[in-house]
């Protein structure tokens, strides 16, 4: 539990990976700022955080429009305070072939996985140096590592998150603020069961076979390495990729 509460923002907390992280950071004692494209779903989780005894506040937000990212985050610190730590979990996936990905579709996805990463970390990074503290983690993807079939521009921008986070790192951790990043694979989440549904993707049993640990991931498996990577342990880890995934891929 946190002596003095720190703010933490999350994007995409309204479901799946980012509401978990939301949950456990509100349950780790952080005062939570849930923004979701979503705002009924950012505000349940939020609910969620409050009924568990936390603080959390819903926000609705498109992180690809700056000027929304930038007024959203003006009520998140004029609500809950100024902003210690950043996690952009927000992002949209869409399979694919190479050959039919329209320009549409390529920048749609950028916008919202790459240049909404960029959007966020610019409009709080000037507080971290100013306070001499902050944690930021970005949600990438082990696509970005390995490649993924018939999802080029989703693995692209996920691969421009890693870079981005080695080079924010580099500027930034002498400043006293880290940065890092953590590719999920194989991870339990509505979408993923959506997908399942339509028959795009095997069953978690399936999928289970194929990594070692013999099971799909959780929410609370992402959630808990960016707890860490959130907190002051985690002082001298900065420009990393941490890879939650079971061991499907090895890097």
């Amino acid at each position: 539990m946190l002596v003095m509460k720190r703010v933490a923002v999350v994007t995409g907390g309204g479901s799946g990976i980012g509401s978990a992280i939301c949950q456990r950071l509100g349950a780790d004692g952080y005062a939570v700022a849930v923004l979701d494209l979503n705002g009924d779903g950012a505000e349940l989780t939020a609910k969620e955080i409050v009924a568990a005894g936390g603080q959390a506040v819903g926000y609705q937000l498109d992180v690809s429009d700056r000027t929304d990212v930038d007024r959203v985050l003006g009520e998140v610190r004029a609500e809950l305070g100024s902003v210690s730590v950043l996690v952009t979990s927000a992002a949209v996936a869409i399979q694919e072939p190479f050959a039919e990905i329209s320009v549409e579709s390529w920048n749609r996805i950028m916008a919202i996985n790459l240049t909404g990463t960029f959007n966020c970390a610019q409009s709080v990074l000037p507080e971290m140096v100013e306070s001499g503290w902050g944690r930021v983690v970005f949600i990438s993807s082990s696509s970005a590592q390995r490649g993924g079939p018939k999802m080029a521009h989703y693995a692209a921008s996920k691969g421009g998150v890693i870079a981005l986070t080695k080079t924010l790192a580099l500027e930034y951790s002498p400043l006293g603020v880290t940065i890092n990043n953590i590719s999920p694979s194989s991870i339990d989440t509505p979408s993923v069961r959506r997908k399942q549904e339509a028959g795009l993707v095997p069953s978690n049993e399936v999928m289970g076979r194929h990594i070692p640990v013999g099971r799909m991931g959780t929410g609370a498996d992402i959630a808990g390495a960016c707890a860490y990577l959130c907190s002051d342990d985690a002082s001298f880890v900065t420009g990393q990729t941490v890879s939650v995934n079971g061991g499907s891929y090895l890097a």
